[in-house]
């Protein structure tokens, strides 16, 4: 409890506990006074009590169920993420596939150009040669 509470509670203790000793009242009417308000904190206690429990159980169930939402809405986005890791992997290894074909061909095609330059080269030195 807060420091506030506590004074309040002490202050309103204190007052009861003078207003019933300076009462005009016998000794046997006291004691029961104070009997029957005892009795009354007592319930009032026991009242609060049970509404703080009954606040708590249903705080319990809430913080329970937004848990498992949170809990659901955490697979499901790992299930998405790994679908969209998926596609953009195979997105990328058919990219690297249809790269690697390109530059097969592409060599084949510089293969053969240099194969053809080398005759040519071939042809001018035995001309040149003789």
């Amino acid at each position: 409890m807060s420091n506030k509470v506590v004074h309040v509670i002490a202050a309103a203790a204190a007052g009861f506990v003078a207003g019933i000793l300076l009462a005009p009242k016998s000794g046997a009417e006291t004691r029961q006074d104070i009997k029957d308000k005892t009795l009354e904190a007592k319930e009032y206690a026991n009242e609060k009590a049970g509404q703080v429990k009954a606040a708590a159980k249903e705080a319990a169930g809430t913080l329970r169920e937004s848990a498992g939402h949170v809990g659901d809405e955490a697979v499901s986005m790992a299930k998405s993420a790994r679908k969209s890791a998926t596609r953009v992997a195979d997105g990328v290894a058919d990219e690297a596939t249809k790269l690697g074909d390109e530059a097969k061909t592409r060599a084949s095609r510089v293969a053969e150009e240099a194969k053809r330059t080398a005759a040519r080269v071939q042809k001018d030195a035995e001309k040149h040669l003789r």
